[in-house]
């Protein structure tokens, strides 16, 4: 069994570079109303940016934690290709530290590590 993810936008065609740089994806093109993007020579699932007509109006149900050896780093890198901090601050849970970040469009996801911040 292999698990895919797809992502509501907008304008996936905008959005797909932004997720491509933020994952270390590739994008492998579009047809119609998605983009496709995939693992460029790691693992991970395939991620499906679908186009949708409503825009993103509340919190996700589901969010993507993205596991990187420095998360404020990769934060900076992430607000410069578009993305904001949600949130100033810099949570932490049993030696596990992130922080809540938001896509151009607002969909949610966090950045994370495990050895310290």
């Amino acid at each position: 069994m292999q698990v895919g993810l797809v992502l509501d936008s907008c304008d996936p065609e905008a959005l797909a570079p932004f997720w491509a740089a933020a994952l270390g994806y590739v994008l492998v093109g579009s047809v119609e109303n998605y983009v496709l993007l995939l693992p460029d020579g790691i693992e991970g699932p395939k991620l499906l940016i679908q186009q949708v007509p409503e825009g993103k109006t509340l919190k996700n149900r589901m969010h993507l934690d993205i596991e990187v050896s420095d998360i404020e780093e990769t934060a900076s890198k992430l607000v410069a290709l578009g993305a904001s901090r949600v949130e100033a601050t810099v949570h932490e849970e049993h030696d596990c530290y992130w922080i809540v970040m938001a896509d151009p469009e607002g969909n949610e996801f966090c950045l994370c590590c495990s050895t310290g911040r």
